[in-house]
């Protein structure tokens, strides 16, 4: 699983001319699934997602979470952080198929819900993304449990 996390002043994605999820100060979350991803690599992300200290405190340090600043999340689900670029033409072999994908974004969503403010992209649609990117600040999470 993979997440590449954006601290943002402000975030939006729109589907079909619509504005469907939009936040102000917080994370915008790209979210990619591999293969072999399950609830276990969800939860963890989740956790670490919420408590993870991006933003600047008092002393101008990054030591505070998203959490700790009643920020909001904007999750985007994006299979592409999955492309395998050997050849010159992307391959998506290496990401999980759509409906089992569908189904642990929406885990994912509910499990980050626990912590914050969620809203969301729309899995499978062509989306239009728009941030201002505070920083800028660019994190990439993963996280692959071996059996």
């Amino acid at each position: 699983m993979k997440l590449v996390v954006q601290r943002v002043t402000r975030a939006g994605v729109e589907v079909d001319d619509e504005i469907v999820g939009k936040i102000d100060e917080g994370l915008m979350v790209l979210v990619g699934f591999g293969v072999n991803d399950t609830t276990k690599e969800a939860d963890y992300l989740a956790k670490k997602l919420l408590k993870l200290r991006i933003f600047k405190d008092e002393n101008g340090r990054m030591n505070r979470s998203v959490q700790d600043i009643n920020g909001k999340l904007l999750l985007v689900p994006q299979f592409t952080l999955y492309a395998s670029t050997k050849k010159n033409r992307p391959s998506f072999h290496k990401a999980m198929n759509p409906e089992s994908a569908t189904e642990l974004f929406e885990y994912f969503k509910e499990k980050c819900s626990e912590g914050a403010e969620v809203e969301s992209g729309v899995f499978g649609a062509y989306m239009k993304v728009d941030l201002l990117n505070n920083g800028p600040v660019t994190i990439l999470l993963e996280k692959e449990f071996e059996d």
